[in-house]
C-alpha cells in the first residue's frame, strides 16, 4: 500500500507540471558504433529547440559515448583512439577537455596493454574526470581466481576498472583514485581459488567470477575478452557514490567512491564501511543466485544516471532498458531502497529492490540494441535517445512525444541530454566586482588587490601572466576607455 502511494503521489506530480517542451539547448556528437578512430562525422554540436546550431566544435576523432558540457564552458570528450589495444563495440581510449573555442587543453590517453578506456567518462565537482577501463586478464589469471573456463579464441577475460584522472598539463594525468571489479569477487569451486570463497546468494556485494562469457569469437573489433561490458557510468555528489551499467550481467551496479584507493580495493571502509563492494546492485539477482526470472528486469541495458536534487523524481535511477521485449527498448525509473545513511537495505535470501519501477514508458515505439540513454529534465519532462535511429526525443510523464530530433546524414547517436539555456558560468573580462558592468569601481578593486589591501583574486590577472600588478591595471583602464 505505501509503495502504491508513493506512485500516486509521483505521477500526480509529473501530470501537474506543465507538459510542454523544455526551454534547453541539446548537446550531442553521432557515433559510428564501432571499432577505434572514425565515427559518424567528427563534431559536437549545441542546438536549441528549434534546431538552429548555438556552438559546434570540430574533432580529429569521432566519439567513443556521448560529451559533456560544463558549467565553465569546457566540452569534455571521449573519443575513440585509432590502434585500441582492447577493441569491442564502445571502444574509446582517450578523453579531451575542449575550451569554447574550439582548443585542446587536455589530451590524455587511457590505451595500453593492461587498460583500455571504453564507452563512458563522468566528470567530477572538482574537476576530475572518471573513465571506465577494460582490465586484461589472461585466462591463467581467471583459472587462478576460480573461473571454469574462457571461451574466446584470444585465452583473455576483460575485467573492469575505474579511474578517477586528475589533469596535469596537456597530456597527463595523475591517478587519484582507483576500484578494480577483480578485487571484489566470489566463486564457489573450492577454498583454494584466488577469489573470495563461498556460496553465491550469501555475497550479493560480490560478483560471481563464473557468471557470463567471458567475451566472444567475434564482433566490431573481431574476437574479444569482453565479460561485462559496463557502457555508462554516473556519479553522485551527494552520496559520494558511483553507479555503472553492464550489458552482459544486465545490471545497474552501485559503488562507494569515498574510499580512499586501499580502501576500494577492500571490503571495508569509506562512508559505507564496505570498501569497494557492491553496495546496491539491480536488474538481474540471479547474477547472485537470488530470485526468480521475474526479477529479472534488465536486459542490455545502458545509460544509467540519478535524477538530481529538484528534479521531479529526485534521488531515483533513470536508464535506458534496450530489450525491454524482443522489439521493443524502455525507459525505467526505479526508487533504490536507501537508507539516510546512504547504505541500501536487502533482506536476508531476498533480492535488492525495488520489485517494480517506479515509472516506466515503454508505450511510444522506440528500439534501441545499442547505446540509448534517458535523462530526466528540470520541468520533468525525459529527453530519450533511440541511438542506433540517431532519434533524440522529449516526452512528457505520460509518454507524448513534444520535441525531437534528427540529425541530417548522421546513423547514430549514442545519448544526449538538454542543458538550461542559462547553464553556462557568464563573465566578463575585467569585471572584479561581479557586478556585471566595467567600470572605475573595478579599478578601485583592482589597485587594493595589487598593494596588497585585499585578497587576491584570479579575476584580476586580465592579461593571464600569473601575476596580478601594473599591466592588469593599464588593461583595465584600457577595457573601460574601449581601447
Amino acid at each position: 500500500m505505501k509503495n502504491l502511494y508513493k506512485k500516486l503521489i509521483f505521477f500526480i506530480a509529473i501530470n501537474l507540471i506543465f507538459t510542454e517542451i523544455y526551454d534547453g539547448y541539446l548537446l550531442y556528437s553521432p557515433n559510428s558504433g564501432g571499432g577505434g578512430g572514425g565515427g559518424g562525422g567528427n563534431y559536437t554540436r549545441l542546438i536549441d529547440n528549434d534546431q538552429n546550431i548555438i556552438h559546434e566544435w570540430n574533432h580529429s576523432y569521432g566519439c567513443a559515448s556521448m560529451p559533456y558540457l560544463r558549467q565553465d564552458s569546457i566540452l569534455v570528450y571521449p573519443y575513440r583512439v585509432s590502434n585500441p589495444t582492447m577493441d569491442s563495440g564502445g571502444v574509446g581510449g582517450a578523453v579531451q577537455y575542449i575550451d569554447w573555442d574550439g582548443n585542446v587543453i587536455w589530451d590524455y590517453i587511457l590505451s595500453n596493454n593492461t587498460y583500455q578506456h571504453h564507452h563512458d567518462v563522468e566528470p567530477l565537482p572538482n574537476g576530475n574526470v572518471l573513465m571506465i577501463a577494460w582490465e586484461r586478464k589472461y585466462a591463467s589469471e581467471a583459472y587462478e581466481m576460480g573461473r571454469e573456463s574462457i571461451n574466446n579464441p584470444l585465452n583473455e577475460m576483460w575485467s573492469e576498472a575505474i579511474f578517477e584522472i586528475e589533469p596535469d598539463g596537456f597530456s597527463n594525468g595523475t591517478v587519484v583514485w582507483e576500484w578494480h571489479l577483480w578485487d571484489h569477487l566470489v566463486q564457489d569451486v573450492g577454498s583454494n581459488y584466488g577469489a573470495s570463497y563461498g556460496i553465491i546468494s550469501d555475497h550479493p556485494e560480490l560478483l560471481d567470477i563464473n557468471y557470463g562469457n567471458a567475451g566472444s569469437s567475434g564482433g566490431p573489433g573481431g574476437a574479444n575478452g569482453d565479460w561485462r561490458h559496463h557502457n555508462a557510468i554516473a556519479y553522485n555528489e551527494q552520496l559520494d557514490q558511483i553507479i555503472m551499467s553492464s550489458r552482459h550481467g544486465d545490471e545497474v551496479m552501485i559503488i562507494d567512491h569515498s574510499t580512499t584507493t586501499e580502501e576500494a580495493a577492500s571490503h571495508s571502509g569509506g562512508n559505507s564501511g564496505k570498501g569497494g563492494d557492491f553496495l546496491y546492485r539491480w536488474g538481474n539477482p540471479q547474477a547472485y543466485d537470488r530470485g526468480t526470472n521475474s526479477w529479472h528486469h534488465l536486459d542490455s541495458q545502458h545509460g544509467v544516471n540519478w535524477i538530481p536534487g529538484g528534479y521531479p523524481g529526485e534521488g531515483n535511477l533513470i536508464l535506458f532498458n534496450n530489450g525491454y521485449t524482443s522489439n521493443q527498448s524502455a525507459v525505467f525509473e526505479i526508487t533504490p531502497p536507501i537508507n539516510e545513511d546512504g547504505n541500501y537495505f536487502i533482506e536476508d535470501g531476498e533480492p535488492f529492490g525495488p520489485t517494480s519501477t517506479t515509472w516506466q514508458e515503454s508505450s511510444t515505439s522506440f528500439n534501441s540494441d545499442v547505446q540509448g540513454g534517458a535523462f530526466r529534465l528540470p520541468n520533468g519532462n525525459t529527453m530519450l535517445t533511440e541511438a542506433d535511429d540517431a532519434h533524440v526525443f522529449e516526452i512528457s510523464g505520460d509518454g507524448e512525444i513534444l520535441w525531437q530530433f534528427n540529425p541530417a546524414g548522421v546513423d547514430m547517436v549514442a545519448r544526449a541530454t538538454k542543458y538550461p539555456t542559462d547553464y553556462l558560468e557568464q563573465s566578463i573580462l575585467g569585471d572584479i566586482n561581479n557586478d556585471d558592468i566595467v567600470n572605475i569601481l573595478d579599478v578601485v578593486l583592482l589597485v587594493n588587490i595589487v598593494l596588497g589591501a585585499m585578497e587576491d583574486d584570479s579575476s584580476g590577472d586580465l592579461n593571464e601572466d600569473e601575476i596580478i600588478n601594473i599591466l592588469d591595471i593599464v588593461l583595465l583602464v584600457n577595457i573601460i576607455l574601449g581601447n
